[in-house]
């Protein structure tokens, strides 16, 4: 499987606060973004699998609105997490 428990804890350690910090809005849009990134290069090459279609754009849509809450909250929170992100160009 693409997305084990190791990789996870290597993503919360990375971006959320500990190993075990799968609550932060920093985590879960680095595993989301992880997943887009996987479902993205999916659909490269299965062009016409629509549920993992319409699968890519819910998770867009929840990295969306959490970024939106990071905002309004903490914008240097928000700003960080998009650099070490590379999300926006």
């Amino acid at each position: 499987m693409y997305l084990d428990s190791e990789k996870k804890k290597e993503i919360f350690g990375k971006y959320g606060k500990s190993n075990t910090d799968t609550g932060s809005v920093e985590s879960q849009v680095a595993l989301f973004s992880y997943r887009i990134s996987h479902l993205t290069e999916h659909l490269k090459s299965n062009h016409k699998d629509h549920t993992t279609s319409r699968a890519l754009g819910i998770l867009v849509g929840k990295r969306r609105r959490l970024l939106s809450y990071l905002k309004e909250q903490d914008i240097e929170r928000y700003r960080a997490l998009i650099k070490a992100l590379g999300l926006r160009k």
